[in-house]
C-alpha cells in the first residue's frame, strides 16, 4: 500500500470515473486502474463496484477511503509542517566555531546578522575542530564554522571561501629578502605552531611535510593563541602560516609574506549534520558570512586548497 494508491483510490471515489480520475492524477488510466487493482489484490478487499454507472464504492470501500483521506491530510499537514521548518528563522540555536576563526570572522558579520534577523539568537562557542564534530553528531550543536573538507558520514559541509595562509616572519629574517617564497623552502625547525588539536596545526604540517621538526628553540611552548605565536615572532623567535584573517587589522607589514601563488589556503565551511532542516537560517548565514569577508576571499584561481585531514 503506497501513498500514490491511497491518491488514487480517493480521486476515483471524488470522480466516479476510470479516466477522469485518471486524468485529475496527471496519469493514463490504465496506469491508475492497474495500480487501484493491485490494491485491492494486496488487501483482499474489493473497493469499487465497477459494474455500477458511475462507478460506486463498495461498502468496505466506503470505510477505507475515508481512512485514506485522513491519512493524506496527516501527510500534507506533515509536509507542511516540514516547509515551515525549514524556512523558520526564530529560535535559538549554538554555532560552535574554531578558535583560529572565531576572534576574526564573527565580529565581522555577528552585528549585521544579529540586526537583520533580530528573532534568531546564536549561542557561539569556540570549540577545537573534533569538538565541533562529535557535538554536530550528538545534537549539541547546531552549526559549525570551521576548516573543511572534513569527510565525515553523516556532516553535511555548505562552503563559504578559501583563507589563505600567510607566513608571518621576524622583521630581519632572510626570508624577508627573497622574492618569491616556495612551500618546499619552509623549515619545521623554525615553524611556531598551535598546540595538539588546533587544525591549523595539522594544515601547517601538511604544508611543510618534506622536513621534519629535529629541534626546538630552546623551550618548550604549547601554544594555544595565534597571538601569542605572533608576539613569539615579532621577538625574533622562528616564524609562523598564519590565516590572512588574523591579519586584517595589521596595519604594518614588515612581518607578513606571501607564498609563491597558488598560495596555500585553508577551506571556511558552514557544516550542519544532514538532517539539519533550517535551510532559510543556513541560506542567510551563508549570504551574511560572504558579505562580511575580503572579496578576494571568494576567488579561488590564486590559491591551492590544503587538504589536511
Amino acid at each position: 500500500m503506497t501513498l500514490q494508491q491511497l491518491e488514487y483510490i480517493i480521486a476515483l471515489d471524488n470522480h466516479r470515473n476510470f479516466v477522469k480520475a485518471a486524468e485529475s492524477c496527471y496519469v493514463t488510466q490504465p496506469t491508475l486502474t492497474m495500480l487501484v487493482q493491485k490494491l485491492e489484490e494486496e488487501i483482499g478487499i474489493k473497493l469499487f463496484d465497477r459494474n455500477t454507472k458511475p462507478v460506486q464504492p463498495t461498502p468496505a470501500g466506503i470505510e477505507i477511503i475515508k481512512r485514506a483521506r485522513i491519512i493524506l491530510r496527516e501527510v500534507n499537514e506533515l509536509k507542511a509542517f516540514v516547509r515551515n521548518e525549514q524556512e523558520q528563522l526564530e529560535g535559538s540555536f549554538t554555532l560552535g566555531v574554531i578558535p583560529t576563526l572565531a576572534p576574526y570572522l564573527i565580529p565581522l558579520f555577528i552585528k549585521q546578522f544579529v540586526k537583520s534577523f533580530p528573532d534568531t539568537h546564536l549561542q557561539i562557542k569556540e570549540m577545537q575542530t573534533e569538538q565541533i564534530n562529535e557535538g554536530l553528531l550528538k545534537g549539541t550543536l547546531d552549526l559549525g564554522l570551521l576548516a573543511t573538507p572534513l569527510d565525515i558520514q553523516y556532516l553535511r559541509e555548505i562552503p563559504l571561501f578559501q583563507e589563505p595562509l600567510v607566513l608571518y616572519l621576524p622583521e630581519k629574517h632572510e626570508l624577508q629578502s627573497r622574492k618569491e617564497i616556495t612551500q618546499s623552502q619552509l623549515d619545521l625547525n623554525e615553524m611556531l605552531m598551535l598546540e595538539v588539536g588546533h587544525c591549523l596545526r595539522e594544515q601547517t604540517l601538511s604544508i611543510c611535510s618534506a622536513k621534519k621538526k629535529a629541534r626546538n628553540n630552546g623551550f618548550e611552548y604549547e601554544v594555544g593563541s595565534l597571538e601569542t605565536i605572533k608576539e613569539l615572532v615579532k621577538q625574533g623567535i622562528g616564524y609562523s602560516l598564519v590565516p590572512e584573517l588574523s591579519i586584517l587589522k595589521e596595519t604594518n607589514a614588515k612581518h607578513l609574506k606571501r607564498l609563491k601563488s597558488p598560495e596555500p589556503a585553508r577551506e571556511i565551511s558552514l557544516v550542519v549534520h544532514q538532517n539539519f532542516t533550517r535551510e532559510v537560517l543556513i541560506e542567510k548565514l551563508h549570504a551574511c558570512i560572504l558579505q562580511s569577508v575580503p572579496k578576494q576571499f571568494k576567488q579561488s584561481i590564486k590559491t591551492k586548497k590544503i587538504r589536511w585531514r
